[in-house]
Formats: C-alpha cells, structure tokens, sequence
C-alpha cells in the first residue's frame, strides 16, 4: 500500500508531455508573407502570419495580420492536440469575431502530411477547407456539395525561421 501511495506522488509530480503529433507543425514555425487574390479583379490578399511555440510546447501560435479586399483582419490563432478527438484542433480570434458563425472563435483541424497541409473548417470532410502544396498555392479542396470550387490563389513564403 504505501508503494501505491509513493508512485502517486511521484506519477502527480512529474509535468505532463506534449502529445508528439504536434512535432508535425514544426514545418510552420516562422514568419510567412501572404499574397494573392480572389477570383475576378477585386479581392487582392497581402499580409502577415508568424507562427511559434508556446512555452511548454503545447500550443503552436499564429498571429495574423492580413489586408483581404480592404479589410484589415488580424488575430490569433491557437493550434493544439484535442485529446478526446486525436485531431489537431485550433481556435482563432479575429478582430472581425467569428462572423456568422456561433460561439467566441472559428475552429479548425489540422492535417499534416508529407507534402501538405491541410485546414478543416470545423471538422475533418467539411466544405470549408483549404490545402497547402509543395507548389505553395493555398486553396479550397473540391468538395462534391459544391455546386462551383472557389480557388484562393494565395502564394506563402517563409520570411523567417525560427526554429
């Protein structure tokens, strides 16, 4: 008995781990120029986005700072590993709110793979999502429930590492 009591005091003491599946945004670690422009001759998309590490390693940081047709939209963005779910999820608070949409911030989940990532709006399989290429275009999945894609040619190059 006293063993069981003495491995629950050393099991409270020591600090938890970040889930390893988070290693996986490593990639985006740095600070990002975004340009481009939605379709037709309006829309021109430039800014900013940075990403780091939160002390602990828990939470990948996206701050936001974007012109998106003469809008100013800055944010940020908290990216972490949801346990419950085994996804990487994130929150991200905008100057703008949520827009039309319920509660404080927009959701999104995560997906990296060898050559891409990808953003789900929401939860994995929604309409709303974007992927990044090795080509470096940043632009909506074809959904089937779309009557017409929408692309967001947008191009991100890494200004700076921080790694």
């Amino acid at each position: 008995m006293a063993g069981d009591a003495t491995k629950n005091v050393q099991a409270h003491q020591q600090p938890p781990e970040p889930n390893p599946t988070l290693k996986s945004l490593n990639v985006m670690v740095g600070t990002w120029n975004i340009e481009g422009r939605e379709a037709g001759s309006d829309g021109e998309i430039r800014g900013q986005v940075a990403f780091e590490w939160m002390e602990g390693g828990f939470f990948l940081v996206q701050r936001v700072y974007i012109d998106y047709a003469g809008r100013k939209i800055t944010g940020v963005e908290y990216v972490g590993y949801d346990e419950s779910n085994t996804v990487l999820k994130s929150y991200f608070f905008s100057n703008m709110g949520s827009g039309p949409f319920p509660g404080p911030a927009l959701e999104y989940v995560w997906e990296v793979g060898d050559d891409t990532l990808t953003i789900w709006g929401g939860f994995v399989g929604s309409p709303a999502s974007f992927i990044r290429n090795p080509g470096g275009g940043f632009h909506p999945l074809p959904c089937a429930s779309r009557e017409k894609e929408i692309r967001l040619p947008v191009v991100i190059n890494r200004i700076s590492y921080q790694g």
